[in-house]
């Protein structure tokens, strides 16, 4: 394990006791390392960087990241941050209503990347980016509002008014128009459109946790949207989701075309955590999959072959090609990846394995759990800059592995701190 910040070597433990999680948590916050950045709206956008990343549109605010960072505040204790932006998600969706309600009619096309729900905005303005192209067809995006908002409305912190049934209640429909189980879209890292396994689970997430806020108060959705019809549709989509996964499952992907055919993909760790779409065997083969494949020496690889912060991607590429939208244009941006295993590793799945081990062991009591939970905490601290900054990832520049510009990524940091959560808690029990 290489830690990059030498202090918080000297901080990590094999075994965690909840004054030394306290101690942890008090030097991360004292270095900045869990402080969150928000703009007026409530919501956060991607890095907080600053000009270093100004050609990135790291600025922005994604759909998903918000999702992460919210429930990380909400584990925290701290319900009102994720109230802010659960508040300003529906705000912004129902500007998007008629792109929902023209797709459900079968006014727009939904292979028409721009028909779709934006998943990318101005988080200022709540509003769309104007003059600009992005892979907007992200069904795990509003799948992840989907299941953040009703679980939120269902525990009495956030609001169900006119405004904010009308535009919920559009979600499932959507979903059932576009055949979600069956739909291409570009998942979780916005590349090519293929059926994921990742983005159809998220949705099914979504789906039931707003048809278990939808039996716990009817009489809410039954004033406002008038269709008796509702939880039949939520019950044969969820069905027809579930399905699906069977089907695809443990793969990411498994259609017949090479691009569209993945067998190994770390968007599934969040099936297993923390939306508990996927349990029992199957959850144990991608987690073994994840580890055999995967990782890496610092950090976990998004998919064998992935070439988004391929070696020396800064010399390779200008500042303003380098997050563009490759989803029509993915060959192009394979070339820069000579070979399989030089793949960037990336920041963001240690701190979510670490939450699940540590839920795994107060389910379990196994010390085998307890212990990869430790293994891969101490993994996301070892990722720390010396700065005391969450990165999104390490690629090889030079020949040796470093941080690319976007630190500290705030969804980073928001998997950090549910991993922190966990392990307060399994120290406490450890006591």
């Amino acid at each position: 394990m290489r830690f990059q910040n030498r202090e918080l070597e000297s901080l990590s433990s094999k075994r965690y006791t909840a004054d030394s999680v306290s101690q942890l948590e008090e030097v991360l916050r004292k270095n900045g390392a869990l402080t969150f950045v928000s703009l007026p709206s409530g919501l956060f956008p991607a890095s907080t960087a600053g000009d270093t990343i100004a050609a990135s549109g790291y600025s922005n605010v994604w759909v998903r990241d918000n999702v992460y960072v919210a429930h990380a505040h909400e584990l925290n204790g701290r319900t009102e941050v994720a109230t802010q932006v659960a508040s300003a998600l529906v705000k912004f969706f129902h500007t998007q209503r008629q792109r929902f309600e023209d797709t459900i009619l079968g006014v727009a096309c939904p292979t028409e990347v721009l028909n779709r729900p934006h998943v990318r905005f101005d988080g200022q303005s709540l509003s769309e980016i104007s003059g600009e192209r992005w892979a907007h067809a992200q069904n795990d995006a509003l799948g992840y509002f989907l299941w953040l908002y009703s679980r939120l409305a269902g525990n009495g912190h956030a609001p169900l008014g006119v405004q904010e049934v009308e535009t919920l209640v559009l979600f499932p429909r959507y979903f059932d128009a576009i055949s979600y189980w069956e739909d291409e879209d570009s998942g979780h890292w916005e590349e090519a459109r293929k059926i994921s396994a990742s983005s159809i689970g998220t949705v099914v997430a979504g789906l039931e946790a707003f048809l278990q806020l939808l039996r716990a108060q009817p009489d809410t959705f039954a004033h406002h949207c008038h269709d008796l019809a509702l939880e039949k549709l939520l019950t044969n989509s969820l069905a027809r989701g579930r399905a699906a996964l069977e089907s695809i499952l443990p793969n990411e992907c498994s259609q017949l075309t090479p691009s569209k055919n993945r067998r190994y993909d770390a968007a599934l760790l969040f099936l297993i955590f923390p939306l508990s779409v996927v349990k029992g065997p199957i959850a144990e083969l991608i987690l073994h999959d994840a580890n055999r494949f995967l990782k890496g020496a610092f950090g976990i690889r998004r998919y064998l072959g992935d070439s988004y912060w391929a070696p020396d991607y800064e010399k390779r590429l200008p500042a303003k090609e380098r997050t563009k939208d490759f989803s029509e244009s993915m060959a192009l941006r394979d070339t820069l990846l000579e070979d399989v295993g030089d793949e960037a590793q990336w920041c963001l799945f240690d701190p979510i394995l670490s939450a699940h081990y540590g839920r795994c062991f107060l389910e379990t009591g196994l010390a085998s759990a307890a212990e990869q939970q430790i293994y891969h905490f101490n993994r996301a601290l070892s990722q720390i800059t010396p700065s005391w900054k969450c990165p999104e990832l390490y690629y090889l520049r030079n020949g040796e592995y470093v941080s690319n510009p976007h630190v500290p990524l705030q969804w980073t940091q928001a998997n950090l701190l549910m991993a922190l959560e966990s392990m307060k808690t399994t120290a406490a029990q450890h006591a």
